[in-house]
Parts: C-alpha cells; sequence; structure tokens
C-alpha cells in the first residue's frame, strides 16, 4: 500500500524544532508549523497542515490564537476542543510564568518583567479591564487583582473600591492598568480624570501610585513616564 505524502512529517518537523532549540534558531520554525504542531496533540493520524494554516487564518496571528477567549475557540468551526483546552493550558502557564519572574524582586528594578506580564495578561483582550497590582514597603507584589471588566472602550472605575482593598491588603503601593483593545494607548480625557482622582485618594492615607499604564497590542503608555503623575 502506497505510503500518504505526509508520512513521517510529524516525526521530521519535531526533530526539527528539537533542533531549532538546541541551536538557538526557533524563529526558523514558521507559525503555521507551531499550530501544527499543537495539533499533533489533538488530531491523530492525518495531515494537519492545512488546518493549522486556516486557523491562524482565523485569528491573524499566533498571539491572537493563544489569547483568544475561550468562547471564541469553541466557536471556531476548525478547532477541535481538545485543541481548544491545549491552547488555553498553555496560555495560563505562560501568564504564571511572567507574572512569578515580575513578582521575584522589586517591581521598580523589573520593570520590563511588569510590562511584559500586563501585555500578555491584557494586549488582546477585546474588552477593557482595570488591573490592580499592589505591592509591600519593598515594591514587591502583594497581590494581582482584575477589579473591573467594561465594555470595549469603557471601564467603571471607584476609587473608594481601590483604597479599601489597598488598606485591607497593607499594601504600601500600587501600580494600575487598562488595556485599548482599538490598540492606541492613548489616555483619554476620563483616564486622566480617573488617575488623577486615584492619585488624590490614595495620596489621603499614604499610598504611592506608582504608574498608570495602558496597554495596546503593540505599545504602551506609561503615566509615570509621561510625566502625568504627581
Amino acid at each position: 500500500m502506497e505510503k500518504p505524502h505526509y508520512h513521517g512529517h510529524r516525526k521530521r518537523l519535531k526533530e526539527r524544532f528539537v533542533e531549532s532549540l538546541k541551536t538557538n534558531v526557533t524563529n526558523s520554525i514558521p507559525d503555521y508549523e507551531i499550530v501544527e504542531m499543537l495539533l499533533f496533540y489533538c488530531v491523530p493520524r492525518r495531515d494537519v497542515k492545512e488546518l493549522a494554516k486556516d486557523i491562524l487564518k482565523d485569528f491573524g496571528s499566533l498571539s491572537n490564537l493563544l489569547t483568544a477567549d475561550i468562547n471564541k475557540l469553541s466557536e471556531n468551526k476548525n478547532i477541535p476542543q481538545s485543541f481548544t483546552s491545549l491552547v488555553k493550558v498553555i496560555n495560563e502557564a505562560s501568564l504564571r510564568m511572567l507574572k512569578e519572574k515580575a513578582a521575584e524582586k522589586s517591581v521598580l528594578s523589573s520593570w520590563q518583567e511588569l510590562l511584559d506580564y500586563c501585555k500578555a495578561a491584557m494586549a488582546f483582550e477585546e474588552n477593557e479591564q482595570f488591573r490592580i497590582i499592589f505591592l509591600d514597603q519593598k515594591n514587591k507584589i502583594i497581590a494581582d487583582e482584575v477589579q473591573q471588566r467594561g465594555t470595549v472602550d469603557e471601564t467603571p472605575i471607584y476609587p473608594r473600591e481601590v483604597v479599601k482593598r489597598a488598606l485591607f491588603l497593607n499594601a504600601s503601593s500600587i501600580i494600575i492598568a487598562h488595556n485599548h483593545p482599538s490598540g492606541d494607548p492613548t489616555p483619554s480625557k476620563a483616564d486622566i480624570e480617573i488617575t488623577e482622582n486615584l492619585e488624590k485618594a490614595l495620596d489621603a492615607i499614604d499610598i504611592k501610585l506608582h504608574d498608570h499604564l495602558i496597554i495596546a497590542k503593540d505599545k504602551h503608555f506609561s503615566f509615570a513616564g509621561n510625566g502625568l503623575l504627581g
């Protein structure tokens, strides 16, 4: 019996990937082949190259796929249920790794790790969310919480609730972050007003607001970095 054209392809692709890891040239593996290898664990004994390409086309990029909402993944006719679970496990593991790296030392001395975590956690969200990172006296993370979720372009923020939570956690300072699904991290008038109100409320109880980060897919905006905090 003639063997299918893809016979041995899975083994060869896995070997090529392992070799790319050893030589530190993983960028030689195209995104569709990464998706293809994930599909190997969900779709047995068939060629999944075109399926991998279709899935990438549906989501636009590998990042969009890995960070996609579980409902969006489940509704896609090209995606097996087991693949949805695998993608979300990978995404969650990545977030926890980045969070652990950011929490290992003072946030102020590991700022890039914090940005990497915030971008991974928020940049690809389709709706706005407001995240608060509570810090101790050594500026190490006590807690990281999503306080509010909003519509595609609005998240309600209540300074009183932020202050209440900061006092409960005995935080010495906080960093706030929210995402702009539009892709433009430029702060709105409401963003500026909310930040000013929150900074005043925190100052009254001697808690420092280190920064307000606006996260977009490819960019971010720092209130502190742009002189918008006292």
